[in-house]
């Protein structure tokens, strides 16, 4: 943090994180999308990795600077002085997800039953990212293509919820891929304050603000769609203030103004 006697003041903070586990919040209420399919029995190594919350980088900053202007004329000196103007950045990276398999549904010859999504496999030598492109026939208006839905492979059929080639051992196996071994997109807020004072008598002021959030009018996009049978990872609508996936409200530009009687 920097302060000075005269002039701006201003704060910027940054954290590297990075936290490993199994299973994040117990297998409840998870942070990030398909970020807790079952493992196999006895074998949790399958889904050690980052947790649903690793979000590995993350800067704050915030300033305030009250402007130096001192009109000794009553008229102008009320209408230009006692001006205040601050803002604040917030920029995290992605939240890590899983890419899913079709869930098995068939006869009850294929793997594990009852269980939920499993793991999908990566194609070796594909790049699984294919962020801002336009996959025709498959990118949704509305949406940005995030994933490459030509990286993954699933061992299950969709349209008939059976494996690929037969339910035998060879063909019903689970997915190669890692739990949370992707990330989605970055996330970037930013706000903007003006604060003017107004004397009124003796200790009384009146405070006035115009707040502008997400003043630079970013969107914010949620997780990709992580089931490669659906919409082969694409990204959704903006989410809100606090990030990704955490049911906030939408985050387009907004202006607030009030007034406030201090005394």
């Amino acid at each position: 943090m920097k302060r000075m006697s005269h002039g701006p003041k201003g704060q910027v903070n940054y954290r590297w994180i990075h936290c490993l586990d199994s299973v994040s919040n117990g297998g409840f209420l998870q942070f990030s999308a398909g970020g807790i399919p079952s493992p196999l029995p006895g074998d949790l190594r399958r889904d050690y990795g980052a947790r649903d919350y690793d979000i590995r980088h993350n800067f704050t900053a915030q300033s305030v600077y009250d402007l130096p202007l001192r009109v000794t004329n009553h008229v102008l000196g009320c209408a230009l002085n006692g001006w205040q103007v601050s803002g604040s950045v917030f920029w995290h990276s992605g939240v890590p997800f899983s890419v899913l398999s079709t869930p098995y549904s068939a006869n009850g010859n294929g793997v594990v039953q009852g269980s939920g999504p499993q793991f999908a496999s990566l194609v070796p030598g594909v790049s699984p990212y294919c962020r801002h492109c336009d996959i025709p026939g498959i990118t949704q208006p509305g949406t940005i293509q995030w994933l490459n839905p030509n990286a993954f492979a699933s061992a299950i059929d969709p349209a008939t919820g059976a494996c690929y080639g037969g339910d035998n051992s060879h063909n019903c196996q689970f997915g190669s891929f890692a739990r949370n071994a992707l990330r989605g997109p970055n996330f970037f807020w930013s706000d903007f304050y003006i604060t003017k004072w107004f004397g009124i008598i003796g200790h009384a002021k009146l405070r006035f603000d115009a707040q502008f959030f997400n003043v630079f009018n970013h969107p914010n996009f949620g997780l990709p769609t992580v089931a490669i049978t659906l919409s082969a990872g694409a990204t959704s609508p903006p989410t809100g203030l606090l990030g990704v996936g955490l049911g906030a409200d939408s985050s387009p530009w907004m202006i607030a103004f009030q007034a406030r009687l201090e005394f």
